[in-house]
């Protein structure tokens, strides 16, 4: 088995910490849990038996960090309070797609404002487009174009730092940095 344990600490480090931050409210705590996944990867690294299946596997050791963290958790917790997707088995599909939605966030709070809020509003908040030119004080065909340039920034964005493979779902099944120098992901 020739993984680098380096390379492994480069490529998983942010994604796996915004992962982590989407289900835990403390940075303290989210940040505890990546240095026990960490831990436990140099630890088990020799189990892994193909390195194809790396990112399954290590977001697999992130979420059972997440889980075991709500059953020592001091505070009584309802069950539904816990995080849905951490009773599921990872799919390294859903894996991708996490890790490129960690990716999307920044880069999206990085857009000028005026194309941030265009957006948010659409496509978080599930406004119309009509709904946003009125919010907006913008034409029709204005908000149009605003949501539209939005899209076509983000697209620029994601692929400038980014090879994407999708499967027939759209869903992103392997994803490559195109330079370390990635400021978002």
């Amino acid at each position: 088995m020739a993984v680098n344990l380096n390379h492994i600490w480069e490529e998983f480090n942010a994604p796996l910490k915004s992962f982590i931050r989407m289900r835990i409210s403390s940075e303290e705590d989210a940040e505890d849990i990546l240095q026990e996944v960490f831990i436990k990867i140099h630890n088990n690294i020799h189990n892994l038996d193909d390195d194809s299946k790396i990112h399954a596997w290590v977001y697999r050791i992130t979420r059972n960090a997440i889980a075991d963290y709500y059953r020592r958790s001091n505070k009584a917790i309802e069950l539904s309070e816990v995080p849905d997707d951490l009773a599921i088995e990872p799919d390294e599909d859903l894996t991708f797609n996490f890790e490129i939605a960690a990716c999307l966030k920044a880069m999206i709070e990085s857009l000028p404002e005026k194309y941030k809020q265009a957006l948010l509003l659409t496509e978080f908040e599930n406004l119309t487009q009509k709904e946003l030119s009125e919010r907006m004080s913008l034409s029709l065909s204005g908000a149009k174009s605003r949501v539209q340039r939005s899209r076509e920034k983000l697209k620029e964005l994601l692929l400038g730092c980014c090879h994407l493979e999708f499967d027939r779902l759209g869903n992103v099944v392997d994803y490559q940095h195109k330079s370390n120098e990635c400021k978002y992901c």
